[in-house]
């Protein structure tokens, strides 16, 4: 094709009119048609949480059908929500969760760089594989095991005579341990995408400007992989949050627990009645999940723009 010189010299243009080398022009997809491929989840999402969430934020709003003048427009559900046990019980799961999440983020940070830099491929899958199992066991079979092993009666209680020495599963530090186990696995398989695309040209760069171990990490590697810690933090902090079947087969309510709470209130262990308290609790975890989406969402963005 013979390239012609427009009038002002500065460009080539092909027989076809387009600019030389750069082929015909793309057409652009409307954003339009991206939004319906999303569609069919953004419409299961709708039902499937939208629903559920006016419900509660509703009953939160309201008094029972079943209370004198009946169902009505209400603050004292939400007001109850934030005070006495209810309150406590709201703190107590935001301490543990903020606890444990932290404890899981500084551990599984070494073992993760650890399974990256491995050299036994073998190894590296049976870590990768494990993790993902222990991030998913939770609920009564894993109360039981540390029940097992570690309670009162413990394999490992008994073996070791932990109760003389101040050991009790059944407290804050106890249930802390028993969210680790899944914790730990799941800050690993968060943080391997993110220390995999660390660059090598990074760690030589810096090696060649005089900086041992410990200024690359401090100086490179931890700033790049600042918001994927945070982000997994965030992430591992809900998870803590919203569980509620290994704490509840384990400490019941010795240790005080939002989600303890709910359940209570809805099966009318201490009053009947408190329903729609109970809905208030759950628009709390609600908003305090959102907080954390919200803080998350960002995080991963800034990580993505470094790491991909």
């Amino acid at each position: 094709m013979s390239a012609i010189q427009t009038a002002g010299g500065n460009s080539r243009t092909c027989s076809y009119g387009s600019k030389a080398g750069l082929g015909p022009p793309r057409r652009r997809v409307p954003r339009v048609v991206g939004w319906l491929g999303a569609a069919p989840l953004l419409v299961f999402a709708a039902v499937a949480f939208g629903m559920v969430l006016g419900t509660m934020v509703l009953g939160a709003l309201t008094t029972p059908e079943s209370a004198s003048g009946g169902a009505r427009l209400t603050g004292a559900n939400m007001s109850a929500s934030l005070h006495g046990p209810h309150l406590t019980a709201l703190i107590g799961s935001v301490k543990l969760s903020a606890v444990s999440a932290l404890i899981a983020t500084v551990v599984g940070l070494p073992i993760a760089h650890a399974v990256v830099t491995s050299r036994f491929r073998a190894l590296r899958e049976a870590v990768l594989a494990a993790s993902g199992v222990l991030a998913n066991f939770g609920g009564v079979p894993l109360a039981f095991a540390f029940v097992a092993t570690l309670g009162n009666a413990g394999v490992l209680t008994s073996r070791f005579h932990l109760l003389s020495h101040g050991w009790n599963l059944y407290s804050f530090w106890g249930l802390t341990l028993v969210y680790l186990y899944f914790l730990i696995p799941l800050m690993v398989l968060t943080l391997t995408p993110a220390l995999e695309g660390l660059r090598r040209q990074w760690r030589e760069a810096a090696r060649n400007n005089g900086a041992n171990t410990f200024r690359y990490w401090t100086h490179v590697a931890l700033p790049i992989l600042m918001p994927s810690l945070l982000g997994g933090y965030v992430l591992l902090f809900g998870t803590a949050f919203s569980a509620y079947a290994t704490a509840a087969a384990m400490v019941g309510s010795s240790v005080p627990l939002v989600t303890m709470q709910i359940a209570d209130a809805l099966s009318g262990n201490v009053l009947v009645g408190q329903g729609n308290v109970a809905l208030a609790l759950g628009v709390d975890m609600v908003l305090v999940a959102g907080l954390i989406v919200a803080i998350q969402l960002p995080l991963q963005r800034r990580s993505a723009r470094w790491l991909a």
